[in-house]
């Protein structure tokens, strides 16, 4: 079910200009929420980052009221959907980069989800610039995420997971990681060019208020090598060396909320004893309150 310009339309029902700078060279800005029971999860969360996403390269977000209003339209047509989707474009332009001046566009979209409990991750051959300008910016240019999807995709993965241009961890094509070492949870630091997630955002507050050891690493903390020690804890091994560090991986998004690694770049992995507290504990804490 789709709302676009106050209207429900179809899927097969045309919703956009073909001139939409959304769709000629990706000028726009997304959201991905949750839905649980009707309803979207963390929805002021998203709206908030929507807006911050659109001031980074240029937009002004649409009133949330109006937002609010065509999510809730979208979801009482769809109310048994399992994701829902927020889309704001530069609206109608010439062909090329220079925006128009005429309305922004904006999309409200739901269908169905599919999440899996676990994840099985990719190391990506490229990396995400943490130099950007649209760095840490949820924007629609996502080709390089479908791309590195894709990859993962074909090796068995259903996620891949990146370095920056300095060779720290930064993220995966639609997820944050965390890294379970040392007896505690860390995630990498946003300057590495990670997008601030929302389930990234909520799991160290949730983390913060329960006691669990979680916390943003250091900008220079986790390099991408790291990753090599989750093989090696897990039995394999690396010029002759096997793994003695108990380190393990979860991956957080919208929709696969926190999931434990089971396996990377084909290996199966077990995940450590702070993965699996985190995923309950964001199990538990979602399942109490609708919009944290």
């Amino acid at each position: 079910m789709i709302w676009s310009d106050g209207h429900l339309l179809k899927p097969e029902e045309p919703a956009l200009s073909a001139v939409d700078h959304g769709i000629t060279v990706g000028d726009g800005v997304f959201e991905t929420c949750a839905v649980y029971g009707g309803q979207a999860f963390a929805l002021s969360r998203h709206l908030r980052r929507l807006a911050r996403s659109a001031a980074g390269i240029g937009l002004v977000a649409p009133e949330e009221q109006l937002v609010r209003d065509a999510v809730a339209q979208v979801l009482a047509a769809a109310p048994d959907s399992g994701r829902l989707r927020i889309t704001v474009t530069g609206g109608p332009a010439p062909l090329g980069s220079m925006r128009g001046d005429g309305p922004l566009s904006l999309l409200v979209a739901a269908g169905p989800a599919s999440p899996s409990s676990v994840s099985r991750a990719v190391r990506l051959p490229w990396v995400r610039n943490e130099r950007s300008a649209v760095a840490g910016l949820k924007t629609t240019s996502y080709a390089e995420n479908v791309v590195g999807y894709a990859y993962a995709s074909e090796r068995g993965g259903d996620e891949g997971l990146m370095a920056n241009t300095v060779g720290a961890l930064c993220e995966g094509t639609a997820s944050n990681v965390f890294v379970e070492i040392g007896g505690e949870l860390l995630t990498p630091h946003l300057d590495t060019g990670c997008l601030a997630g929302i389930t990234r955002e909520l799991m160290l507050e949730w983390a913060r208020e329960e006691g669990l050891p979680a916390r943003e690493a250091r900008v220079d903390e986790l390099p991408f090598g790291i990753l090599d020690e989750v093989t090696l804890a897990a039995g394999g091994t690396i010029g002759g060396v096997s793994g003695e560090r108990g380190v393990s991986l979860a991956l957080a998004g919208s929709i696969r909320n926190v999931a434990p690694v089971v396996s990377l770049d084909g290996q199966d992995v077990a995940p450590g004893p702070l993965v699996l507290a985190a995923q309950g504990l964001f199990g538990r804490r979602l399942a109490e309150q609708v919009d944290p």
